[in-house]
């Protein structure tokens, strides 16, 4: 089987039980600290297993680093928490700070992988935007934590379908995209 075949059928798999997660309310049964534990959790083991095994490593280091940064456009999900705010299903503390920040992100991409840049000056832009976007995730995982711990289920949105996806699929993918894009922008040697 090849690597990129692997990646597709385990990346469904992965997607299969996020779905029945939030189908049978899973998240919603286990404590506050789970939440987080399980995004930084399955962004390390993804991120390990992407840089460990040599085939997946292969696979990974052929993506243009601009496929990898357009992957950021799912962050447009900042839109959603927004209106879930409006209908009161989402704290103001978690979704104006984290939608704004997740659609700034996102819109942010544009210009990153179309702007008619050189190589370096693309390369320097990508740098910048993944800095940023990592610490707006790292601000919402943070937010997260402190808020569950705060009461009963004040983010109770996204222990459910569709935004259950969120934290146990989307969340884990966008960061180990990061650490990628971290290592592989890191490793790339630079035009002379």
């Amino acid at each position: 089987m090849s690597v990129a075949l692997l990646v597709r059928a385990l990346l469904w798999l992965w997607f299969a039980a996020a779905v029945a997660a939030g189908h049978w309310l899973v998240l919603r049964r286990l404590p506050p600290l789970v939440l987080p534990a399980t995004i930084l959790a399955l962004s390390g083991a993804l991120v390990t297993v992407l840089v460990r095994f040599p085939g997946w490593r292969s696979w990974i280091a052929a993506i243009d680093l601009r496929t990898l940064v357009l992957l950021h456009l799912s962050r447009l999900v900042g839109i959603y928490f927004l209106v879930l705010h409006q209908r009161g299903e989402l704290p103001r503390s978690f979704a104006v700070p984290g939608g704004l920040g997740e659609i700034v992100v996102a819109v942010m991409v544009f210009p990153v992988v179309f702007a008619p840049l050189g190589e370096d000056r693309r390369r320097r832009a990508i740098r910048i935007w993944n800095i940023v976007g990592l610490v707006d995730l790292l601000f919402l995982v943070y937010t997260m934590t402190r808020l569950n711990l705060t009461g009963p289920l004040p983010l109770s949105a996204l222990t459910q379908l569709p935004l259950s996806l969120y934290p146990t699929f989307l969340m884990p993918l966008l960061i180990a995209s990061h650490i990628i894009i971290f290592q592989r922008a890191a490793t790339t040697p630079r035009p002379a």
